[in-house]
């Protein structure tokens, strides 16, 4: 009864929508470089270098908002990098995708150290406050939890629909998913199937940067090692259970923040009869065979994974 009530709490909600919106631009990042049929696993790496960039931007005298451009930068260029190694090269993107993770949160930890060496305690900056939208986050537990977050949590749930838009209502979109169905088809209209997916992986990218840089710069005031904590891995599982379709990535978001928001009040009620582990690896086990249920009738792009050649036939 007292789990029940929890969830028709406006702290449980807010904790959710806190919770969901890196998640959201990961997913998101994650999805558009697979539709263009590039799986990029480099997204742990690329949100923790986000995380730091743009947190650094800010410590640094520049302003919020510069500092997730920043961070878009960075993890664009992190994406071309991908790109060279797996678009033009046609190298692993598996391996590419690992040794990415690996070299960019090796190198922003680096960098962290050597800008700020003599810093004991992560230092803090000024996050973005949180703005309540007039009328609609004076509505009972669900307006006061959605229409009073930061912007840049507004920005991630509005990313939603325009992805949607983006990808299934324009020329760009069409061209990103045939590019990762058939992108013999596009060449065909004499597009460049390369620099479509190099430019998608270079956007995707980019929203992982700046999901990482949500939890320096809106989640939290600081940054610190292991931040990111596998949030990347579970975009790419999101993208999964989504079937590469946004509106599906941010209904499976919302079910992996809401476990995560529930164990941690769960807890509280448990007391010592159960070891909280059990409790922090909950939502884990259920991303898991939630993905499990819905992956063994996704319909994944047809070319993912699968390198280009100009003039083959794949």
């Amino acid at each position: 009864m007292e789990i029940l009530e929890l969830l028709l709490t406006t702290g449980f909600w807010a904790a959710t929508i806190r919770i969901v919106s890196p998640l959201i631009l990961a997913t998101l990042g994650e999805l558009i470089c697979e539709r263009a049929g590039v799986l990029n696993l480099g997204i742990e790496g690329i949100m923790t270098m986000g995380a730091m960039c743009g947190w650094m931007w800010v410590y640094q005298g520049g302003d919020l908002w510069t500092g997730v451009l920043f961070a878009f930068f960075i993890g664009a260029v992190f994406g071309f990098i991908h790109s060279c190694f797996t678009v033009y090269a046609g190298l692993s993107q598996h391996v590419t995708g690992i040794g990415i993770t690996l070299f960019a949160a090796s190198l922003s930890y680096y960098a962290y150290r050597l800008l700020l060496p003599s810093a004991t305690t992560p230092p803090k900056i000024v996050p973005f406050e949180n703005y309540a939208i007039p009328f609609l986050a004076e509505i009972p537990v669900f307006g006061e939890a959605l229409f009073n977050q930061t912007p840049l949590t507004y920005f991630a749930l509005l990313l939603v629909p325009i992805v949607w838009y983006v990808l299934y209502r324009t020329p760009a979109g069409l061209a990103v998913r045939m590019a990762g169905e058939c992108p013999v088809a596009v060449e065909a209209q004499g597009i460049n199937v390369l620099r479509v997916r190099t430019f998608a992986v270079m956007i995707g990218s980019g929203f992982m940067a700046v999901g990482g840089a949500f939890l320096t710069m809106s989640a939290f005031d600081a940054f610190y090692f292991g931040m990111i904590n596998g949030r990347g891995w579970i975009a790419v599982a999101l993208v999964i259970f989504a079937s590469w379709k946004p509106g599906k990535a941010l209904f499976g978001a919302f079910i992996f923040a809401g476990l995560e928001a529930l164990q941690v009040r769960v807890q509280q009620f448990s007391g010592d009869v159960i070891p909280y582990q059990f409790f922090l690896m909950l939502p884990y086990i259920m991303s898991i065979v939630a993905m499990i249920i819905v992956a063994r009738k996704a319909r994944y792009p047809r070319a993912l994974l699968v390198p280009f050649r100009k003039g083959e036939r794949i």
